[in-house]
């Protein structure tokens, strides 16, 4: 029986990990897509959010299963719940490139901004803490997740900058700029709502690791009580 949960909770780790590349692709195609404008690439990045979310449902499913079957206990309850909610925060971060996409529909032909302000270095921090929490998740390592909750007040900050150029030096200056400025908005918006679901799956390997909730207690980080 033992070798069969082993089995089975491998298989979930390794099927959040498919739905983790899956997820960066559609992150990086949206961006991409952005910078090059390029209406075929995004609607490639709408199209395959079909199988994200099919690959949510059989992950929920499996995490169901290896609950109900073998009622784990401890770090190996800690595991599966934790996978389970990283699975939910995954299909949202597709979901927020799913927006970029549509976004991207919206600006293609027209002269971009600046060209994007800050948004690629934005999309490079989110992409990065999206790769390094899903190795966080990977390596039940709990330095490798607090370095990604460090990583968003790089991601808030870049957001703020990337707001105020688009309202000051666009917007309030030539009001012809505004459906232009108003869709990389929502599309900082949305990148950085990734971070935010970065952090969230950092904040809850933490848990997995430590079974301590961190979330809004970020001060706790600091402290070293062991595992239980």
């Amino acid at each position: 029986m033992q070798r069969h949960f082993d089995a089975d909770l491998n298989k979930l780790s390794q099927d959040l990990l498919k739905m983790a590349v899956l997820t960066e692709e559609a992150i990086a195609n949206a961006v991409q897509a952005l910078r090059d404008q390029d209406e075929v690439l995004a609607q490639s990045v709408i199209d395959n959010d079909a199988r994200i979310d099919e690959m949510e449902i059989m992950i929920e499913a499996q995490g169901i299963d290896l609950l109900a079957l073998h009622q784990p206990m401890a770090i190996d309850l800690r595991l599966i719940t934790t996978g389970m909610h990283i699975n939910s925060e995954l299909e949202s971060m597709a979901d927020m490139a799913v927006n970029i996409a549509y976004k991207v529909s919206q600006l293609c032909g027209q002269p971009l901004l600046k060209p994007l302000m800050d948004i690629p270095r934005l999309s490079d921090t989110t992409r990065k803490m999206v790769r390094a929490v899903i190795d966080a998740f990977i390596n039940r390592s709990e330095d490798m997740a607090k370095e990604v909750i460090a990583m968003e007040e790089d991601a808030d900050s870049l957001r703020n900058s990337i707001s105020k150029k688009l309202i000051y030096d666009f917007m309030v200056k030539d009001g012809s700029t505004a459906p232009r400025a108003v869709a990389l908005l929502l599309i900082t918006r949305d990148l950085e709502r990734i971070c935010d679901y970065a952090t969230n799956i950092a904040e809850d390997v933490v848990y997995m690791v430590r079974a301590q909730v961190v979330k809004h207690h970020h001060e706790k980080l600091e402290s070293s009580d062991p595992a239980i």
